[in-house]
């Protein structure tokens, strides 16, 4: 019997990228939107959703609780039908959650509609710790009871969830994703301070309201949620991919090309197109995307920090840390969301690059991980002669950025594991090939 497989490319390196990609839906919005579909008593309809694994995941997901999904007329659109909602067989939930941290997000609308839930052992990037602490929680003082099995969390609700007043230690993403989840159909208001406030958020809000929701967002990061007795479907488009379009940017400037993405929007990359031109990008907007290319040889040099929005993402970092690597200057990089972010610049020594790593806090204020003995600041000096080399793919975005390193390279690369970066970028492949990439595919076992 085979065992896993895996997808090796291997990359020819030192031809700029030329062309021009589309992105389409946010991978860190659809699938939140699609989840929230379970909270409806009525058809759901959601537009240019990407072809990811991620989607796939989820659509399996809800069809193990009952929910229809199918594609809708358009192209990119799912219709998401929840009125035969069930409880899963926890064996089933496991295998298609994989490595998946989706199905924390299931708990607050199972929760509603049929009183109980189920948490299978988490898996995802191995970025940070990423606790679910925070999410069980939030969950118990809606006035869920958990329950921990030898296979993972039961969640039960004897009774209506309940609004509560709740302050997060850090304006952690998923949590606050959990909270509205949750807060929408629960009895009373929610207040939520210390929020994140990302675009995906702000969208999934959207989402929610247009179901039927009533929620405030105020200026100090506190979100207010008037719970409903029921809510209906939705019909939405989701807001594009911001982190795939830096992506696309950050190998136009590391192979010294130029990528015109469709579809990339000015207001949510803002940020990081400041970041951009001063390590010698240049962009250029229209009414329909952004072009990005380098400037010559302008100095890159950047003293930057990741942060929550509206401060330079996370998802961000890693693209951008290759592309610095072929810019002109000495930079200096603080990691403030996720503590072991920079374990994938190894390889990019092991390619050429000059990288030192730093458990102080360089370039900015100190942060969490500043007295826990983390590696989480870096110095890049560039430009770097990077070389081919064999690479494993670590997680999501590094792995992209492994692909963006040995497309800058010298000579040719093994990129091992690329299968991971389909669970965030809809048609890899088919967009390297439309950008002059030159690589060849195998599969083998893992």
């Amino acid at each position: 019997m085979l065992g896993p497989m895996t997808d090796v490319l291997t990359v020819h390196g030192g031809t700029p990228l030329m062309g021009r990609v589309a992105v389409r839906g946010a991978k860190n919005l659809v699938s939140k939107a699609m989840v929230a579909a379970v909270l409806g008593d009525g058809v759901s309809r959601l537009r240019d959703v990407p072809e990811i694994d991620d989607v796939r995941i989820v659509s399996g997901l809800l069809h193990l609780h009952g929910v229809d999904v199918v594609p809708g007329d358009a192209p990119g659109e799912l219709v998401l039908d929840p009125r035969n909602v069930d409880r899963a067989h926890v064996a089933d939930i496991d295998a298609h959650a994989g490595s998946s941290r989706i199905p924390i997000l299931f708990c607050g609308p199972l929760l509603h509609r049929i009183g109980e839930a189920f948490i299978p052992d988490l898996g995802g990037c191995r970025i940070g710790e990423r606790p679910i602490d925070f999410h069980l929680e939030m969950l118990r003082k809606f006035g869920a009871t958990v329950e921990k099995r030898p296979e993972g969390l039961r969640l039960h609700a004897s009774q209506r969830l309940r609004g509560t007043r709740l302050e997060l230690p850090y304006p952690s993403v998923g949590t606050t994703e959990q909270v509205l989840l949750t807060a929408v159909r629960a009895q009373g208001v929610t207040e939520l301070r210390n929020a994140a406030i990302e675009p995906e958020i702000l969208d999934l809000i959207a989402v929610l309201q247009k179901m039927g929701a009533i929620i405030s967002v105020d200026t100090d990061r506190v979100i207010r949620i008037e719970g409903v007795d029921r809510l209906g479907g939705y019909t939405h488009r989701a807001i594009p991919d911001r982190m795939e379009a830096a992506s696309w940017a950050c190998a136009a400037l590391a192979t010294r090309g130029e990528v015109y993405v469709e579809h990339a929007r000015q207001q949510d990359l803002m940020t990081f197109l400041n970041v951009f031109r001063k390590i010698g990008g240049a962009f250029e907007v229209d009414d329909s995307g952004i072009r990005f290319w380098r400037e010559g040889d302008a100095p890159g040099s950047v003293v930057l920090e990741t942060d929550v929005h509206p401060g330079f993402m996370t998802d961000w970092q890693q693209p951008v840390v290759v592309a610095l690597t072929q810019t002109s200057g000495l930079s200096i990089l603080h990691e403030t969301v996720y503590e072991n972010r920079l374990g994938f610049t190894h390889a990019l020594n092991e390619m050429g690059a000059t990288i030192q790593l730093y458990r102080e806090c360089l370039g900015g204020l100190p942060c969490r991980f500043g007295r826990r003995n983390f590696t989480h600041s870096a110095v890049i000096s560039g430009p770097t002669k990077l070389h081919g080399a064999d690479i494993t793919v670590p997680d999501l975005r590094g792995g992209f950025s492994y692909l963006i390193a040995a497309l800058a390279a010298e000579g040719t690369s093994r990129v091992h594991g690329v299968e991971l970066i389909y669970r965030g970028y809809e048609r890899f492949l088919s967009k390297l090939d439309a950008l002059g990439a030159s690589y060849e595919k195998e599969t083998t076992a893992a």
